[in-house]
């Protein structure tokens, strides 16, 4: 009885070792005696992580250790080259044919691997169409650039409304975001408005379901060092505060539900350098406002800075799951845009914001602020 027990304690510990594993599995066809490579695509590039010379059936087997966040991997003879994602421990069985491996391949056990085929597909269609255009002689230069512009926006365009945005949190929108034609990124984020949008809303989705993935920081980095060579968000003209409704504290209070349903005063946070911002989860820009607050909340809440943050959304059950990653403090104003909140504080426009002292004295809003990080500084 004994024996059986270690017999079977050892078993337990080795299935529980192979759940923690990943495979991908398959064949390529008419690839006798060449090599296939099983490479993982780090941020630092790809990194061999095993190989197998192919026989009769063209069959290879690879495994590795599942990582706490999706992770990225390549299937590669010469340079044809199959894109896979990993983001459990699925089994992943591709079928290809030398030599079109890239583009005649089938796919199964990962949703998220059908879909980087479809793009990959797309991507090779842009890429012949581009090429059709550069070598077509009876166009001009002017009109060759302005061909290849428009073939490049539309197929942008496409791909943000269709895999970026509609779904930001899948790990095929963040391959999505790192195409290229040749050697240039299809989406820029450096310097181009929307396309930093497309890598804030992937990296806002990182930082909610992966927060310490490397992936996810360097993803959140870009997109913020592309926000500062921008500027991404326009100051609302407004008019000044009517000095009736303001308290004796140089603030007009808010007493409004978080989204753990307890009432939170803006009152209560004097002591603190409070951003009041007003917010709308629903807008395009939502996610690029979001990675700007949460990196001053970073920097700064140790040393006192609070963000108290008025959402106007419809839907309560959407904004609480906007909110529930959130470190700083979420209420909702469920009269929207008809609040009373808002006439108050003279809100004309969605997003605007508000500095407050320690003293509950406002110090400015953002028609009157140029760097809010400075002031920020200032008063903490």
């Amino acid at each position: 009885m004994k024996k059986f027990l270690i017999s079977a304690i050892a078993i337990l510990a080795l299935a529980s070792c192979s759940e923690k594993r990943f495979h991908i599995e398959g064949n390529i066809a008419n690839a006798k005696d060449s090599v296939v490579y099983f490479e993982n695509i780090g941020l630092a590039g790809p990194e061999v992580l095993d190989s197998a010379k192919l026989g009769d059936d063209g069959a290879f087997s690879f495994s590795g250790e599942r990582t706490e966040a999706p992770e990225f991997y390549r299937l590669r003879i010469n340079d044809q080259i199959i894109s896979l994602c990993i983001d459990s421990t699925e089994t992943v069985t591709v079928k290809a044919q030398w030599p079109q491996m890239a583009s005649q391949y089938e796919v199964s056990g990962s949703d998220n691997c059908l879909v980087m085929k479809e793009l990959a597909l797309k991507q090779m269609s842009l890429q012949q169409r581009a090429l059709q255009v550069s070598r077509d002689a009876t166009l001009s230069v002017d009109q060759m650039n302005d061909s290849l512009l428009s073939m490049i926006n539309a197929y942008k365009k496409d791909v943000k409304a269709n895999y970026i945005f509609k779904n930001p949190a899948k790990p095929y929108a963040y391959f999505a975001l790192f195409q290229t034609m040749g050697n240039m990124l299809l989406f820029n984020p450096r310097t181009n408005r929307d396309d930093i949008k497309a890598f804030a809303a992937v990296a806002t989705s990182w930082d909610a379901f992966w927060p310490e993935a490397e992936r996810g920081r360097n993803l959140h980095n870009i997109a913020i060092e592309g926000m500062k060579n921008i500027r991404t968000i326009d100051a609302e003209n407004s008019k000044a505060i009517d000095i009736s409704k303001v308290q004796a504290t140089g603030l007009i209070d808010i007493a409004l539900r978080d989204n753990k349903g307890q009432i939170r005063r803006l009152t209560d946070l004097k002591g603190k350098v409070v951003l009041l911002d007003f917010h709308l989860f629903a807008m395009d820009e939502s996610p690029t406002r979001i990675l700007l607050l949460r990196e001053l909340y970073n920097k700064y809440h140790d040393q006192g800075l609070e963000i108290y943050q008025v959402s106007i959304d419809g839907d309560e059950h959407f904004w609480k799951q906007q909110t529930a990653a959130l470190p700083w403090i979420s209420v909702r104003e469920e009269r929207g845009v008809n609040s009373s909140t808002l006439q108050l504080y003279n809100v004309r426009g969605i997003p605007d914001f508000f500095l407050i002292d320690r003293d509950n004295n406002i110090v400015g809003r953002s028609a009157t602020m140029k760097d809010v990080e400075q002031d920020i500084r200032r008063l903490l």
